[in-house]
């Protein structure tokens, strides 16, 4: 039965009141042009921590991001209460485009990523080279992640005094990679934090590596007034540390020369959500040589183009077998 005659008027039609006495609905969002920009330094059960210009405030995420997360590196425009006062909370209400994003997956058959950092430069892969003994599938897989994100890796492997670097050094000699070796002395008596500080310098750095490598001790030793707890015990069985740092934690070195990330250990390094295809492209003297490959290649099959243009004498053979090892990696388990 219809309700109103053919020819009605606005005045005609009847509208519902608005019960709960706020305002209606609507798709369109405010823009939020006065918002102050800042860049998330850790988040911690819905709280984000933010540098807004020279001021710590806190933040939660709102409501019209919907799920879109924000995580540390991320620059994002805050509006609502910026003071950074006791007791105070701002709004995120826009992430920016991030620059990089590196990411991982709990295992290679978890379909779920989870963002490390957003925004970093460069990926500080920390090793030690004795207790625990250095794992170099953990480290390819990290490799390839840094590769995938857009992040440049630099290797740092930790207690030189406990065994020599010879062995990872020939490992990765090939990839170019650029690396810093140091030892529990030198890091709280001599240089080698202004070592590893000098590649630092200017660039966002993620750190990352597992439980008992000395990662936290080394970020204590380049950002000593945030002095983190350090892990306290190798389990001698499994050669696992103590989880030290609980959740990513963005810190600025001295004269806003850079920043440094430190993260949680991790146990494994799954690469689910990670593209093959793009390894490649951290391989400039390669990447030519791919464009004879046959559809889909996967760089490691007998149609393959890049063994003609080694062959040629276009780039180093073992440039070739290291790509193949990464690429192989998201085949294989860490402790395969």
């Amino acid at each position: 039965m219809r309700r109103y005659g053919k020819h009605t008027d606005e005045d005609d039609i009847r509208s519902r009141p608005n019960r709960k006495g706020n305002r209606p609905r609507t798709n369109i969002r405010p823009k939020h042009e006065d918002a102050a920009e800042g860049m998330v330094l850790t988040v911690d059960r819905g709280r984000l921590t933010c540098l807004v210009e020279d001021r710590i405030v806190m933040a939660m995420k709102a409501r019209e991001l919907g799920r879109k997360a924000a995580v540390v590196g991320d620059r994002v425009a805050l509006v609502g209460d910026l003071s950074g006062k006791k007791d105070t909370l701002a709004r995120i209400v826009r992430i920016e485009t991030r620059a990089s994003l590196l990411r991982r997956t709990a295992d290679d058959d978890d379909p779920f990523e989870r963002v490390v950092v957003a925004n970093a430069d460069q990926l500080a892969i920390v090793t030690a080279l004795a207790d625990p003994e250095p794992r170099p599938r953990l480290i390819d897989r990290c490799l390839v992640a840094a590769y995938d994100g857009g992040l440049k890796p630099l290797l740092v492997m930790t207690k030189s005094d406990l065994a020599p670097p010879d062995k990872l050094l020939e490992l990765y000699g090939d990839l170019d990679i650029p690396y810093v070796v140091t030892s529990r002395d030198e890091l709280e008596n001599g240089d080698a934090a202004g070592r590893v500080r000098a590649l630092l310098d200017g660039r966002i750095t993620a750190f990352v590596g597992h439980s008992g490598v000395g990662k936290t001790t080394l970020v204590n030793a380049l950002v000593p007034e945030e002095r983190r707890r350090t892990t306290g015990h190798v389990n001698a069985v499994t050669g696992r540390g103590r989880h030290t740092t609980t959740s990513a934690l963005a810190l600025p070195l001295d004269d806003a020369a850079g920043w440094v990330v430190d993260t949680p250990g991790v146990r494994s390094f799954g690469l689910a959500h990670i593209d093959p295809s793009r390894v490649i492209h951290a391989f400039p003297d390669l990447e030519p040589g791919t464009e004879g490959c046959p559809r889909a290649c996967s760089h490691d099959e007998p149609d393959c183009a890049l063994d003609a243009w080694v062959a040629e004498g276009h780039a180093d053979p073992a440039r070739l077998y290291s790509l193949r090892r990464l690429l192989a990696t998201r085949e294989r388990r860490e402790g395969d």
